[in-house]
């Protein structure tokens, strides 16, 4: 493992086959394409940056509004709105290498085809994009009701078509199914080096003055602390039926005890989203957080910590 900054305990992590100094990352499309948050802290202090899902050609995404706030998080429309991978590569890469990030990029699409495409697109991308996500908790054919990750034989097509990036793939999973490990074990059986847990949980917000949704999208996601039980109780169960898989906690995590709640479930590294809205440092924070946990528990390796809820 690559050691953590900095004396105390060893913060260095392990997501299938790719080391990071630690745990913490950003979550896809909570900071843009990333960059923006190093005018905040240290990119390369984190353990990497996940930026905004990608599609092989550029999304204008939904109509506005896209957020509004709901009682513990927010719920969102943004519609994948994106450059497309090449423009990302030639515009918005360069400058997170240049704050010396360790990058894993997103990927999403509509088919199948699209997948594949999209992570053909990623080949020649340089070393520090160290793997790619596969968001296959998106739209399938456009249909917001019919999501890659709702079936296990859509999603295990997906990641496998994903193969062409040439790196660890980790699959990021959907909430709403009745049994994530269903869909976990259908990616990890596709080549799937880890399962990020959870994408958001499908929610409607209406304004009463105008009787209409809130969002131009209609319905939307919800994330924030609302949704930790979940990620936590998803986490949990993919840790208790694959032991020996990579897991990548995600949803609600604002402290550093967050982060060590999704770790003893069983999540290898976690991801901070929603809470960049509020504070653009808290990837940073909680890393800080993190490692003062560690300390004043007397523990030594993160590895303590991962599954440690399992007994």
């Amino acid at each position: 493992m690559i050691s953590s900054r900095g004396s105390g305990p060893d913060l260095g992590a392990r997501v299938g086959s790719v080391s990071l100094p630690n745990p913490v990352m950003t979550a896809s499309g909570t900071a843009g394409h990333g960059a923006e948050l190093g005018a905040f802290f240290d990119l390369g202090e984190i353990g990497a940056v996940v930026v905004k899902s990608l599609a092989p050609e550029p999304c204008p995404g939904n109509a506005p509004p896209r957020l509004v706030e709901v009682p513990g998080g927010m719920l969102n429309s943004v519609g994948l709105q994106g450059p497309g991978v090449e423009a990302w590569m030639e515009s918005e890469l360069p400058g997170l290498l240049a704050g010396g990030a360790r990058v894993v990029a997103s990927i999403w699409g509509n088919t199948v085809e699209a997948y594949a495409k999209a992570a053909a697109m990623l080949a020649g991308a340089p070393p520090e994009v160290v793997a790619v996500e596969v968001n296959v908790s998106c739209p399938n054919l456009e249909d917001r009701r019919r999501m890659f990750a709702h079936s296990p034989s859509a999603t295990a097509e997906a990641v496998a078509a994903s193969a062409a990036c040439r790196r660890p793939r980790w699959a990021k999973l959907s909430p709403n199914v009745t049994d994530v490990t269903e869909i976990g074990a259908a990616a990890l059986s596709a080549g799937a080096e880890a399962l990020t847990l959870v994408n958001t949980v499908m929610g409607l917000a209406i304004e009463t003055e105008t009787r209409r949704p809130a969002l131009g999208g209609g319905g939307g996601g919800i994330s924030g602390p609302a949704i930790r039980p979940v990620a936590v109780r998803a986490v949990y169960d993919c840790r208790a039926a694959f032991p020996d898989a990579a897991i990548v906690g995600v949803g609600g995590v604002t402290r550093g005890v967050d982060a060590v709640e999704l770790m003893m479930a069983g999540a290898n590294a976690v991801q901070v989203g929603t809470a960049t809205f509020a504070d653009p440092r808290a990837p940073a924070r909680v890393l800080a957080e993190l490692r003062t946990w560690c300390q004043r528990h007397g523990v030594q390796r993160i590895d303590e910590l991962i599954g440690a809820a399992h007994g």
